[in-house]
């Protein structure tokens, strides 16, 4: 028997198996480029023998639901017809409504639907397939794990705006934050390395990829995040702005006569690193400035700087650190971000050894100079496992 994991964004579907007794990982695949003709599919699974083995393909795929059709006929075929005892979909906004996952049920599907306005582009797609999946598996139970859910223990000084109160009462404008899945596995990671309950630990996660989020964590819960009511806020992207002065949307509208589409896609689409030096792949970005590309190493510069004004408030906000951590794909893969997010800590004890830190890999490294504290961690986030422990957890207590 297994766990289907089913993660829904706007254009994409991925999927992943795990087994319903330990949790080991069973096979893996994604749907991209949906809507489009040139779709791209692969899958990754063991065979018989627990050998790995791989598939893809370039095709057309109209949208989630003919995706999904390509996932569950590959399942059929290349695992021969494994059994699917619950599957867990990753929902991006749970409001305030959900602060832990859902079995998901008419209401909890009413809710999802009810939050679009605040996620226009991937609650529709979560949507989709839980809807598809609840019509194809009646019998199955199925659950919605938010990405914001582990944010709703932020106290109230923290999530909300200084705004008029009928803005959040009547239109829900407060801070959510995002990306609450990674920081909660990483969060757990950490401390069972540590050795130490996370109930004891104060910890600051940077969840660095194109999206990127900072959360502090003290003792198990968040009490403040990077993003806010939407993945805009906070730190510098991949193609995402960070924080920006409200009144830019004005100026550029009396200026440039934009309309607030035109805004919102300047922001959203082209901002970040790609409007800093024209890039938002970290690899592409690293390589220029090692050539001496100035563009290149000016948005290298403010992506960092941003995570150390990050870094400094949240050790403030929690009255100290046990240990800062590093996860998604640039956080783990990229030293110099690393180095440069650390650069002038050293008076709160922060500091990286450069030797282990280029030389970090694996699930889980440590990188500060030996004896120093707080403890520097680089992990390797697991999203998908995070889901299926949820959703183990919520079968097992019914």
């Amino acid at each position: 028997m297994h766990l289907l994991i089913l993660n829904a964004g706007s254009s994409s579907l991925k999927y992943r198996l795990f087994s319903a007794d330990g949790l080991a990982d069973s096979g893996h695949g994604t749907v991209d480029r949906i809507g489009l003709a040139s779709a791209h599919q692969s899958h990754h699974w063991r065979d018989g023998e627990g050998v790995w083995q791989a598939t893809t393909e370039n095709l057309a795929v109209a949208d989630h639901g003919a995706a999904f059709a390509l996932i569950r006929r590959h399942l059929a075929e290349a695992a021969d017809g494994l059994a699917i005892a619950a599957i867990g979909h990753r929902v991006v906004h749970g409001g305030d409504h959900f602060s832990a996952p859902a079995t998901i049920d008419d209401r909890v599907e009413a809710a999802i639907e009810a939050l679009i306005p605040l996620a226009p582009l991937h609650n529709p797609a979560s949507l989709a397939v839980i809807r598809l999946c609840r019509r194809e598996f009646p019998r199955l139970p199925q659950a919605a794990v938010f990405d914001t859910a582990y944010h709703q223990t932020l106290p109230e000084r923290a999530w909300r705006y200084a705004v008029p109160d009928t803005l959040y009462r009547r239109h829900q404008v407060r801070r959510y934050g995002f990306h609450g899945i990674s920081h909660s596995h990483v969060a757990g990671r950490a401390a069972t390395y540590l050795q130490r309950p996370l109930a004891a630990l104060k910890l600051i996660s940077l969840h660095l990829g194109n999206g990127a989020s900072a959360a502090a964590i003290d003792g198990g819960q968040c009490i403040d995040t990077s993003m806010g009511m939407t993945p805009l806020e906070g730190l510098v992207m991949g193609t995402r702005c960070g924080d920006i002065d409200p009144a830019v949307i004005f100026h550029l509208a009396r200026e440039r006569g934009d309309d607030l589409a035109a805004v919102e896609q300047l922001l959203l689409a082209e901002s970040g690193l790609k409007g800093l030096c024209g890039a938002s792949d970290m690899r592409e970005i690293r390589t220029r400035t090692a050539a001496g590309d100035a563009q290149a190493q000016l948005a290298l510069d403010i992506y960092g700087y941003r995570i150390r004004k990050y870094i400094g408030a949240y050790f403030a906000a929690l009255g100290g650190v046990d240990a800062l951590i590093f996860t998604a794909g640039v956080g783990e893969n990229h030293p110099q971000v690393r180095a440069l997010a650390c650069q002038g800590l050293d008076r709160l004890g922060i500091a990286i050894d450069p030797a282990r830190n280029a030389a970090a890999t694996g699930e889980i490294a440590e990188i500060q100079h030996p004896g120093a504290n707080p403890r520097i961690l680089v992990i390797r986030t697991n999203e998908e496992l995070e889901i299926a422990r949820q959703l183990s957890d919520l079968i097992s207590t019914g």
